[in-house]
């Protein structure tokens, strides 16, 4: 299948693209169910009430989390494989003959599963992060920001643990928790209420599936028709490619294991042991992300995925050194975004309503003529 223009952009990941597509998108006549008091307090009983019961249920504990780290150590995130997202740079340590090449964090994605030992973390014990990053190249609309903040939770594993089934249990009991999350918030504020709940269960799906659904739709396309259809799913094997020659999305070659083959359906081989929960937003009529996880690789998927992504040179970084000299756990983690749950749960417009960022004034502008009045 030949693929255009706009198809092979959807692969970039976030953003809407053009300011006058947000104003299209963006919700008329809104109204926040919420003042700025209820928001935060809402907001913060539900940070907490998430914190302690994604410990409980994924036996994990909250520990301190680095914003910056050594350019150097392949500790940062690059979010994608195409190196078009690019860390904050710096150079730290006034006095010192050569100052410290660092970066701000994208995300703790690498440095948690380094940290597994660094805590002492046995089988079946991970930790959770208030993880707070820095993304420059996002284009800035209703749910992308340049200011991130996210549960980052790594747990380690065995390696009869890295398997489907494995992965589909864990996603269940967070599902589990961001239902508890949304009872506690309708609780405090009944007017939340006049919104659809979350479904009690999470739809399984992999990404091969819904291209076979919707094979003439971009990415972007199919999930949103998957979401129509089934208003909640975990979409398994984001980074693999498809059938069509792309992956679904892009996916960093470094963290989660998509090239492992993972499930048999009608006789097709499918792969990736790592997704993305999703689910239908009601207020802005649109797919919304909160989640992406899976698996880690293990010494063997990292260098094949790093010679898929022609990223070799990779493995002389002391993280991915690490990886091949079996001096970190296997692990499964995945970061989950604390204002996209805010915005969703608290019945948001837009994720500037329950963080504090910066915004273009062109956007701000758009919102204040839809009666969304972003936090500053």
């Amino acid at each position: 299948m030949q693929k255009t223009n706009g198809q092979k952009q959807d692969l970039a990941g976030p953003g809407i693209s053009t300011y006058e597509k947000v104003a299209k998108v963006l919700p008329k006549n809104y109204e926040s169910a919420l003042t700025h008091k209820e928001t935060q307090k809402a907001l913060f009983a539900i940070k907490h009430y998430i914190e302690e019961n994604l410990g409980k249920e994924l036996n994990l504990m909250m520990v301190t989390v680095p914003l910056i780290v050594d350019k150097h150590s392949g500790m940062n995130d690059y979010l994608d494989r195409d190196g078009s997202r690019t860390p904050v740079d710096f150079p730290a340590g006034l006095g010192l003959e050569k100052r410290i090449e660092t970066q701000v964090v994208q995300a703790a994605t690498k440095w948690k599963r380094w940290a597994l030992k660094q805590f002492d973390c046995e089988i079946g014990e991970g930790i959770n992060t208030d993880m707070r990053a820095v993304r420059k190249d996002y284009f800035l609309d209703h749910d992308h920001s340049s200011y991130v903040d996210q549960w980052d939770w790594e747990r380690v594993i065995t390696e009869a643990d890295r398997n489907l089934d494995f992965l589909t249990e864990v996603v269940k009991k967070i599902w589990k928790v961001l239902k508890g999350a949304e009872n506690l918030a309708i609780e405090m504020y009944p007017q939340l209420g006049k919104y659809p709940a979350l479904p009690e269960e999470l739809v399984f799906i992999h990404a091969e599936e819904i291209l076979e659904m919707y094979p003439d739709l971009p990415r972007k396309q199919r999930e949103t028709a998957i979401l129509q259809k089934y208003p909640a799913v975990f979409i398994y094997g984001i980074g693999h490619v498809l059938d069509d020659g792309y992956p679904h999305e892009m996916r960093a070659a470094d963290y989660d294991d998509w090239v492992s083959p993972s499930v048999v359906k009608n006789g097709k081989q499918m792969y990736g042991l790592n997704g993305d929960i999703l689910v239908w937003n009601h207020v802005t009529q649109r797919r919304h992300e909160l989640t992406s996880m899976g698996v880690r690789v293990n010494k063997e998927t990292l260098k094949a995925q790093l010679e898929l992504s022609d990223q070799l040179d990779f493995l002389d970084m002391p993280y991915h050194k690490a990886i091949l000299n079996d001096e970190i756990p296997l692990s499964v983690g995945g970061g989950i975004g604390q204002s996209r749950v805010y915005q969703l749960l608290l019945k948001k417009a837009h994720i500037g309503e329950v963080s504090v960022t910066i915004w273009p004034q062109q956007l701000k502008d758009i919102c204040e003529e839809k009666n969304i009045f972003v936090l500053e």
